[in-house]
């Protein structure tokens, strides 16, 4: 951290977070082949994850350029449209493809949040570069850059996610992606340790937006692009800083009254569990089979395995009894009227009803059409929420990472059903070589549904060759979502 007299106009060293992500995005070397499969797995989910948004008209609207004509031939590409954008607006297109369903990867520690957001401005500015360096009589940016990319801003936002926690200050955890996304853009732009320095200075300016959009009274479909918002503000300051060689802001964090820690963050510097590698790929946890706020994943695995014994009796139930760990407790515990999908995709009680009673929970179950069913709302209202501390410490705990969730059913006759108790996902790392088939058959049934045969046989075919994955030129890695 910078110290220096308040009131001297002298211009510190920069703060040490922003030079230690300088240093590692320049100089680290990735030698972990897990990361590297793990990332490459990453990717055709997340945008798997994009394809199936495809189908969401709100998702949809939201895609092509911000005002209508101004698109950039020879850009960016959007997956799942003929959409060619200049890397801002196709960062922020991307980026909510892949978010807006709740569906892509996740990563969960004092703050939480989906690294694979981060996406929507690594690929927007690979392909762009590489159509741009093609144009010029230069080389393409290949699948392995976008990995590597990839890796780091994962163990960026993971790694701060750690120990600091945003949310606890009502700041949104896209804050993280912001920061991660400039990161890696100012580096894939050209720019050395200095540009970073600069850029990451004015990513932390900015502050942070407000959580308001996350949580009961206002919740609403913000949450669904605020990521693509972060990946295209990302953009703007790698462009800046590199392109236009703006001034930065040494003491953005450190600076008396004006700077982050004293603004937003309670005067605290920020704390690390660990330095920077490549541990948050290695770990991240996939959501593979619900698409589902993920502190509920294993409670809807939990209904799941309950829905044989209680799918012929609702009506009998008495109470159910949800325990899981305190940040399900604080951000996914609701009771009342849920107002939108926004709303229930973001309810612990609601993604158990819906399991207990149909055997499933997709995307479309958070519709309108489905939350109509008078059972739905019979049952959260039947249905206790509360912390069992084990789950809350195995949730912190770096050696485990767990998600755990408890479910019993009580009925009016004084029954119960067993109490089912899981204590992490199928998209955990310990679940990965049970996890990673069931991901790759979500990413092709997702593209089939979407795409032209051929297109998708490519893309698997590639999804099982990293070598020629890894060679292939991002450009014409991109245009196999052209649709």
């Amino acid at each position: 951290m910078s110290h220096h007299d308040v009131r001297s106009a002298v211009r510190p060293q920069p703060d040490q977070p922003m030079v230690d992500i300088a240093d590692y995005v320049v100089d680290y070397r990735i030698d972990s082949q897990e990361a590297y499969d793990t990332a490459r797995y990453m990717l055709l989910d997340s945008l798997a994850c994009a394809m199936l948004a495809m189908k969401f008209e709100g998702c949809v609207k939201h895609l092509g350029p911000i005002v209508p004509g101004a698109t950039l031939p020879g850009g960016a590409t959007v997956p799942g449209t003929n959409f060619e954008l200049d890397p801002v607006q196709a960062a922020f297109n991307i980026g909510t493809q892949v978010r807006w369903l709740d569906f892509n990867d996740t990563w969960l520690a004092a703050e939480w949040g989906h690294p694979s957001d981060n996406l929507g401005t690594i690929l927007a500015v690979a392909d762009w570069m590489s159509r741009k360096g093609l144009r010029d009589g230069g080389e393409p940016m290949t699948m392995r850059d976008v990995l590597t990319a990839a890796i780091k801003a994962h163990e960026i936002q993971g790694c701060y996610a750690l120990k600091n926690s945003f949310n606890r200050v009502g700041l949104d955890h896209v804050i993280l992606v912001r920061l991660a996304s400039t990161a890696v853009a100012t580096a894939m732009l050209g720019g050395g340790k200095d540009e970073i320095v600069t850029a990451v200075s004015h990513s932390w300016i900015d502050n942070g937006v407000l959580r308001t959009y996350r949580h009961a009274p206002n919740t609403g479909p913000r949450k669904s692009w605020a990521a693509g918002d972060a990946c295209r503000r990302a953009v703007i300051h790698a462009l800046n800083a590199v392109d236009k060689q703006v001034v930065g802001y040494p003491s953005a964090l450190s600076a008396k009254t004006w700077g982050f820690y004293d603004v937003a963050f309670g005067g605290k510097p920020f704390e690390f569990e660990r330095p920077f590698g490549s541990y948050v790929m290695e770990n991240v946890l996939f959501k593979i089979s619900f698409p589902a706020e993920f502190h509920a994943q294993t409670a809807v695995e939990c209904a799941m395995k309950l829905h044989p014994a209680v799918k012929d009796r609702i009506d009998d139930i008495e109470r159910i009894e949800i325990r899981t760990q305190e940040a399900g407790v604080r951000i996914i515990d609701k009771t009342g009227p849920l107002a939108n999908y926004a709303d229930r995709d973001h309810c612990i009680q609601y993604m158990v009803a819906v399991p207990m009673i149909f055997g499933r929970l997709t995307a479309s179950d958070y519709n309108d059409d489905v939350a109509a069913d008078p059972r739905i709302d019979a049952l959260r209202a039947k249905m206790v929420v509360s912390e069992n501390p084990q789950f809350t410490k195995d949730y912190f705990d770096p050696d485990k990472r767990y998600i755990g969730n408890s479910v019993q059913v009580f009925f009016k006759d004084g029954t119960s059903t067993d109490l089912v108790s899981i204590d992490y996902p199928i998209g955990h790392r310990r679940r990965r070589g049970e996890g990673i088939p069931v991901l790759m058959a979500k990413c092709e049934a997702a593209l089939r549904a979407h795409l032209p045969a051929g297109q998708v046989d490519r893309i698997m075919a590639l999804g099982a060759d990293p070598a020629r994955f890894d060679a292939l030129p991002v450009d014409q890695f991109m245009n196999l979502y052209r649709v």
